[in-house]
């Protein structure tokens, strides 16, 4: 055998099936659609509409955020069918493996651990600087040292606070789906009524004016928003990693991945129509917007 077949063999798809037997298929389409919810809405939607509102769209980001959504929906759909026929554990790296060979599942196996790289670096820091800035609110200030990245010529070493969340985060998965699914319902949960707050409050706060002009860096500015904000859907891939443990994969699968972009492509939009009303988008370049 040469070289070119070692690396696009293929593994056998009953034998990959049959991998995961182990794990129990205890997930719904709830479970799912807050798998999803819980991994999409993060960064996405506390830190990046203001940031590429103020630099890159203006008020327009919403509709940056549909056009990525439309995006991503096609890429959802692909997901889902993928996720259906192979429900196996790996995501596109399984999917990749099964369908074009080993050396292609390699590739996509190593971007999928850079992009989960990136999306946890991304949340976790944007928690730190919420976190802080709660903190201050009662007057405590965490030393400079512990409270960003690593740059020791501007005084700091290591965001201590974003640490601690990984860690954290990482001995909840560790406990397993059922532990790991309870709190992270209780987390979605917490997370919708605070953003359906904001949402709602927020609503009697917005001036209109704050609109004007709606375009203010052009139709350029609304398609690099749309490649920017992209970032935003990052997650609802994972729900397709779940295979092995849902209930009526074929099912269950296409409406959690489905239902997940449709809820998050709602909130993020809402949440930005009411952000860029309520402060002028020139404003919204800060951490925690």
């Amino acid at each position: 055998m040469n070289l070119w077949k070692q690396m696009t063999r293929k593994p056998d798809v009953q034998a990959a099936l049959n991998a995961d037997h182990l794990l129990t298929r205890s997930l719904t389409t709830r479970d799912l659609i807050a798998l999803g919810i819980g991994a999409v809405i993060g960064t996405g939607i506390f830190i990046l509409p203001g940031t590429v509102a103020a630099t890159t769209s203006g008020p327009a980001i919403t509709i940056a955020f549909i056009l990525a959504a439309i995006v991503c929906s096609l890429a959802a759909m692909c997901y889902a069918e993928f996720a259906s026929a192979l429900p196996v554990a790996g995501s596109a790296y399984a999917y990749g493996n099964l369908v074009f060979g080993q050396v292609f599942g390699w590739i996509i196996g190593w971007a999928l651990i850079l992009e989960y790289m990136l999306a946890v670096a991304a949340v976790s820091t944007s928690f730190s600087a919420y976190f802080a800035s709660l903190l201050q609110g009662f007057h405590i200030t965490l030393p400079a040292a512990i409270a960003g990245p690593f740059s020791p010529s501007h005084g700091t070493y290591v965001n201590l606070i974003a640490v601690i969340v990984v860690l954290i985060i990482g001995v909840m998965l560790s406990r397993g789906m059922q532990s790991s699914m309870a709190i992270n319902r209780l987390m979605v949960l917490v997370k919708l009524v605070i953003i359906a707050i904001f949402i709602v409050v927020g609503f009697f706060y917005v001036q209109p004016a704050n609109w004007h002009p709606y375009l203010p860096f052009g139709a350029k500015g609304v398609l690099a928003g749309a490649a920017m904000v992209f970032f935003a859907y990052l997650g609802f891939d994972a729900v397709s990693a779940s295979a092995p443990e849902v209930k009526n994969p074929q099912h269950t699968l296409p409406r959690g991945i489905i239902g997940t972009l449709v809820i998050a492509t709602i909130l993020y939009v809402l949440v930005a129509i009411v952000l860029t009303g309520i402060v002028p988008f020139t404003k919204l370049d800060v951490a925690d917007p």
